[in-house]
């Protein structure tokens, strides 16, 4: 069974993408930190329901590494939007095993007392556009980031997922959660929140 985790919004450079949330949500992020790995940083934004929202761009001051960044940010263009959506599970290795190839292999990541694996193909590309999630696990002695941040007030009601594909890759997908929304069209994303300010959308 899979689990909405967060969701992650792309953008070039990390600040014009943490005030773009922050002027569409009506409240402040939090710092996140760096993922050597995959040469990123991140801006956070704890979410009621025990999920989060993160901003994440390439990282100008990473150090060289191999292959491509995750989340399709090497090729991401124009301004900050969301560009992923991850979600969790307790049994990566079998959740794999079923998923579509295209998710690619999963990495084991480290960044201070957060520990976890996570799907990343091998050339940075999301699976179908990024209509199937992101799939990860968290080390089970690894307390979630959603439970170290402040609350901000805010609470997703509504993630709508849009494919061409859409009912193929929500029949792939042993996720039930009502705030899901998949639908047919374009691909893209766009999400709602209750937040301090009143309904606000992504």
């Amino acid at each position: 069974m899979l689990h909405l985790d967060h969701l992650a919004v792309g953008c070039a450079d990390l600040d014009r993408g943490t005030k773009w949330v922050a002027a569409q949500l009506g409240v402040p992020l939090q710092p996140g930190g760096r993922h050597d790995r995959f040469g990123t940083h991140n801006m956070l934004l704890g979410l009621a329901d025990g999920i989060y929202l993160e901003v994440i761009a390439p990282d100008p001051d990473a150090a060289p590494f191999d292959g491509r960044r995750w989340f399709g940010l090497d090729d991401f263009t124009g301004p900050p939007r969301l560009a992923n959506w991850i979600c969790r599970t307790t049994d990566l290795d079998a959740v794999v095993a079923a998923a579509p190839p295209a998710v690619g292999r999963a990495h084991g990541l480290q960044r201070g007392d957060l520990n976890w694996q996570i799907t990343v193909p091998e050339d940075g590309t999301l699976p179908f556009g990024g209509a199937y999630p992101t799939l990860m696990e968290w080390a089970a002695h690894t307390r979630h980031p959603a439970d170290r941040l402040p609350d901000s007030g805010c609470r997703l009601t509504e993630f709508v997922v849009t494919h061409p594909q859409a009912t193929q890759v929500q029949s792939m997908l042993s996720l039930t959660d009502p705030r899901i929304v998949f639908q047919t069209g374009p691909a893209g994303f766009s999400a709602t929140f209750d937040t301090p300010s009143g309904v606000r959308s992504l």
